[in-house]
């Protein structure tokens, strides 16, 4: 088979996937996808109908012009299998847990991530932290729609509020005080780096005003202990998702920060959070990230946990609530073509102020004087408008108690979960832990010689490895975008899927990012241990 994507495939996609639309002031672009749906339409009105024009898609035309000429020899399609390593480890961050709690090792053992783009720029982001005031460790992803700017507002500041709702009646007082008289802040969160992270992840002076709100409004509740880590996680969503509306509607001087905060409030982003604590875990998740546990039995046999439910049309319960939420007028539109009035796929997600807003608010905000167009933002006006809010950030938080079985936890964005199901996944990081643990004992054991190696060799070169990943979320986004509609890893599709323009690659998957973490069993198995030998009622 050839080591390019099928020339036909790149030519009817610049032929017949790009049609143009008119809309208002704006041409845009209907990439027509069968696996990959755009989160967002956008309905932009017909001028002189005051009609919705045919729903559509965030590729805008400019872009789409590029690379859609129907010579072969203008596009670009070779790759190295080195050089498809490079692209998919590009992305790749790595750390081991090294401190010890009360003198035990850390629950969590490491942790691996990456994340590959289909969107210029990506829209997904991630983050994790230690909390400093607590022992948690902090890990979440998230998932841009309509812009990356809620994305990465919320990476950078969700983790900020569950700190401090975790944080005592004592640690809040220091901090006004610190504050009061113009001290530094005590250090709240360990952030831990990875590639194309934001190097300046502390609060600025607009978002610390919020935050220091937030903790007054816990100082005078009295509570000494601070908030439990569910209700920490429940309230952060929702608070840093009110602020995000709030700073929008507040007139600001400095035009840089206010349009950046219509840009954040306009977009939007799911999340899906866990915080680790000792045998601890909890999952907040808000739309349609995903978290699962992969646990070995006794007996050898592993299985998949899934932690949280996806926030979609697809989901029975949360179709429920919306018509719960709804005029019983409104059964019939709230969901259209199993989207959010037609518009949104997830159910919640922060930002997206245009589906919480009434049309009056919406109005008095874009009508201060903001180009809407220059910021690419824009006020959508979906049918069946009649009762907002439609969208929410409440999460739903999930608790498990660590077990020595439960072995790792894969947090991932939407673009994992389009094309690979729970066990698949596990059975991936599985295989990856097989191959990282045996594969040099095997070579040593077994004589080197010349047949050896060029059958090793040859297995490589059919998986399209070239040599393997030392990443267990590498692997996974790998076999993501190069696995065939039989589950087989085939390497010119993976070739062709990481050398399409970037004005067709979010035609054929969307922006994938990943983080495994890897739980020490001994260190579980020493808590329960340790917890049968305290006196009764104490573990």
């Amino acid at each position: 088979m050839s080591n390019t994507l099928p020339f036909w495939i790149l030519k009817n996609s610049a032929r017949n996937s790009i049609a143009t639309l008119q809309g208002g002031r704006r041409l845009y672009s209907r990439c027509a996808s069968n696996r990959n749906k755009s989160r967002w339409r956008l309905f932009s009105q017909v001028p002189g109908t005051g009609k919705s024009s045919v729903p559509c898609s965030f590729f805008a035309l400019q872009k789409a012009y590029r690379h859609t000429s129907t010579e072969e020899d203008d596009f670009q399609l070779q790759l190295s299998p080195q050089q498809v390593n490079e692209v998919l480890r590009a992305g790749e961050s790595a750390h081991k847990i090294l401190d010890l709690v009360s003198g035990v090792p850390n629950s969590v053992l490491r942790f691996e991530s990456n994340q590959l783009a289909a969107n210029s720029p990506v829209e997904d982001r991630r983050g994790i932290a230690s909390c400093l005031q607590t022992n948690g460790l902090m890990f979440g992803i998230f998932d841009g729609h309509g812009g990356h700017a809620c994305a990465q507002a919320v990476s950078e500041r969700l983790f900020y509020y569950v700190a401090v709702s975790l944080m005592s009646q004592q640690t809040l007082e220091r901090m006004e005080g610190a504050m009061e008289s113009m001290k530094p802040l005590l250090p709240i969160l360990h952030w831990f780096k990875h590639p194309g992270g934001s190097i300046y992840k502390d609060v600025t002076s607009v978002h610390l005003d919020h935050l220091r709100v937030y903790w007054q409004e816990l100082l005078d509740l009295h509570m000494e202990m601070g908030l439990n880590i569910k209700e920490a996680l429940m309230h952060s969503f929702q608070r840093l998702d009110s602020d995000i509306s709030l700073e929008v509607q507040a007139p600001l001087e400095d035009e840089m920060t206010r349009n950046l905060s219509l840009q954040v409030a306009f977009s939007g982003a799911t999340a899906c959070m866990a915080h680790v604590d000792g045998v601890h875990l909890h999952v907040a998740n808000a739309g349609d990230c995903r978290a699962i546990l992969g646990v070995q039995e006794d007996n050898g046999m592993w299985s998949s946990l899934p932690l949280t439910c996806d926030h979609n049309a697809w989901n029975p319960a949360e179709l429920s609530r919306l018509k719960r939420e709804h005029p019983e007028s409104e059964d019939r539109t709230v969901i259209v073509d199993h989207r959010l009035l037609g518009v949104l796929m997830p159910c919640r997600a922060f930002g997206d102020v245009q589906l919480k807003w009434s049309r009056e608010l919406q109005h008095s905000v874009l009508e201060r004087g903001c180009d809407t167009e220059a910021l690419n933002v824009y006020q959508l006006s979906p049918p069946h408008y009649y009762t907002p809010p439609y969208l929410t950030a409440k999460p739903e938080v999930t608790y498990h108690r660590l077990r020595p079985q439960d072995k790792f936890l894969v947090l991932a964005s939407d673009g994992l979960w389009d094309v690979l199901g729970n066990e698949e996944v596990v059975r991936l990081v599985v295989e990856h832990l097989a191959e990282a643990g045996q594969h040099k004992p095997d070579l040593a054991q077994r004589p080197a010689n010349l047949g050896l190696m060029q059958s090793l060799l040859l297995q490589r070169k059919a998986q399209g490895l070239g040599a393997a990943d030392q990443n267990a979320a590498t692997r996974l986004i790998r076999h993501a975008i190069g696995t065939n509609e039989y589950g087989e890893m085939e390497p010119e599709r993976l070739t062709a899927m990481l050398t399409l323009p970037e004005d067709l690659a979010r035609m054929y998957r969307d922006d994938i990012t990943v983080t495994v973490v890897y739980f020490n069993s001994d260190s579980i198995d020493a808590y329960y241990k340790g917890a049968e030998r305290l006196p009764y009622g104490q573990g």
